[in-house]
């Protein structure tokens, strides 16, 4: 008699009012195997997946875990029941150690004490088992992002679970943390675990899982091997369309300066350079891209050039007007569009209502506002025509932000962006956390922003991303802008050994 699948879902509805977020839903997956479940922002994937972990109470439907029925009231049932769930926004102290953040909640005692020396020998045990490479000492607001999700699966592996839910586990992943990330995932397979991963990049898809189950709009629509599909019938399934997945790039002429970079310092408190000397410019009618690996000076680079802090030396010019001391808002004023890589702490203020967030910024236009006072009905107008033309999944506009998927809150951000006309936009990450319909529709309107004459700076972690849609990359390292090369000579391997500093361009290259 064959054992039955590891988890078997049938029928499982769950609605949120008159959403109807998972719509009878099978879903079963076997043993040691990664299954993606794939599908765009608001599918209903992480719903799902929480309804798995006993966050979520199904409204219908039944799960079975190892061929027995279970009715989780809680994610303490689903970890007695050896379920995890590496959420995307990692649920971590900063102030702790390692090892402290692995075992907290089930700690070691010896007599009333944490029997810490025992917590660190099997922290460390998990992890020479695993293949980790972490410090079990080590505070963890001292590592990287990626040394920080595998701190979160060393705390799974802890609580003794055999099947592993991660949540968009690449998101905020540079390509060498992925793939990092992928053969800890693959060796965990090997040994038993059960993966499931949510995710709409595809070719994640294609590298890393067995079988993949896509949704739409709530729905299982179905249930392929990857080694016997592709990324444009994935892509079909998810969008329920063809998709064009290559970007049209008509050649430009790039005009005037808008954005003129000159000499930008940085220092630390004790004089430690975070970027040196920093010169670029941003035209009219181009997509300069900046590639680096992430912690190389391009957070320091955004503040400064939004405003949000001042460089040491060095000055910047936007449409011809001096802006180096002004503020953020004087900033939006003289033209600059902002698309921020963390949205929840810089692009939303996820308390505000989803209404408030759309204007927010431009809440002094006259479309907007009457005599001073916002006009709630123009407010709620302009909302709803954003939100049919972007496509943001919401059951109310008057809803808090802070309920929408990581998806559906980008698309406020960009909708809010892209909706006002600025001569130039400041592009970090924008396509992170979105999937493949955002990203196509995403990459369709910055083109269109170059085509009208607007200058573009994008940064971006993803590389085929910076060579497809930029006329220029530059590449920072150690806070150095290291190349300024046309897109159409880089090389990703080329880029790699800039990102690194294996390789330098001194100066510019010629057309």
């Amino acid at each position: 008699m064959s054992k039955p699948p590891e988890i078997e879902m049938s029928g499982i509805i769950k609605r949120f009012d008159d959403l109807v977020a998972v719509n009878h839903v099978d879903l079963d997956i076997e043993r040691g195997e990664i299954h993606a479940i794939v599908g765009e922002n608001g599918a209903g994937k992480t719903t799902l997946m929480r309804v798995l972990f006993g966050l979520y109470k199904p409204d219908e439907g039944i799960i079975k875990i190892r061929g027995e029925e279970v009715h989780f009231q809680n994610p303490n049932d689903a970890i007695l029941h050896k379920i995890c769930m590496v959420h995307q926004h990692f649920m971590l102290f900063d102030h702790l150690s390692v090892t402290e953040n692995i075992i907290y909640g089930m700690e070691p005692r010896f007599w009333v004490f944490v029997d810490y020396n025992k917590a660190r020998s099997q922290v460390e045990a998990l992890s020479a088992k695993y293949g980790f490479n972490l410090k079990p000492d080590a505070r963890l607001g001292t590592l990287s992002v990626g040394e920080r999700q595998q701190v979160e699966i060393v705390k799974t592996l802890y609580r003794g679970a055999d099947v592993l839910i991660l949540d968009e586990p690449t998101a905020v992943l540079t390509p060498q943390e992925r793939d990092e990330l992928f053969k800890v995932l693959r060796g965990l397979a090997q040994q038993g675990k059960t993966i499931i991963f949510i995710t709409h990049k595809l070719r994640e898809v294609m590298a890393l899982s067995n079988r993949a189950s896509v949704l739409r709009l709530g729905k299982r629509i179905g249930t392929v091997n990857t080694s016997e599909t592709s990324i444009p019938e994935l892509a079909r399934l998810m969008i329920g369309r063809e998709m064009f997945l290559q970007v049209e790039k008509s050649e430009r002429v790039a005009g005037e300066p808008v954005l003129s970079v000159e000499n930008i310092t940085l220092l630390e408190d004790y004089k430690r350079p975070l970027l040196k000397n920093i010169s670029f410019q941003v035209c009219s009618g181009e997509i300069v891209g900046l590639a680096g690996v992430a912690g190389n000076g391009q957070t320091e680079l955004v503040d400064i050039l939004v405003g949000l802090r001042h460089g040491t030396e060095g000055s910047i010019r936007l449409n011809s007007v001096d802006i180096t001391a002004c503020s953020v808002q004087q900033r939006r004023h003289v033209g600059l569009s902002y698309i921020p890589e963390d949205r929840y702490q810089r692009g939303l203020a996820v308390s505000a209502s989803v209404v408030d967030n759309l204007v927010m910024g431009f809440q002094r236009k006259e479309s907007i506002s009457r005599y001073g006072w916002m006009d709630a009905r123009a407010m709620l107008n302009w909302a709803a025509r954003l939100a049919q033309e972007y496509d943001i999944r919401v059951a109310k506009l008057d809803e808090t932000a802070g309920n929408l998927s990581g998806g559906n809150l980008q698309k406020v951000v960009l909708a809010r962006e892209f909706s006002h006309h600025t001569r130039f936009l400041l592009a970090d990450q924008p396509t992170r956390g979105v999937d493949i319909g955002a990203t196509e529709f995403i990459h369709r309107r910055l083109m269109e922003r170059r085509n009208a004459g607007d200058a573009v700076l994008l940064i971006s972690a993803d590389l085929n991303e910076i060579m497809t849609l930029s006329d220029r990359i530059l590449v920072i390292c150690n806070g150095e802008i290291v190349a300024d090369i046309p897109s159409g000579q880089a090389t990703e391997a080329q880029l790699g050994l800039l990102m690194s500093g294996t390789m330098r361009l001194i100066g510019e290259c010629q057309e």
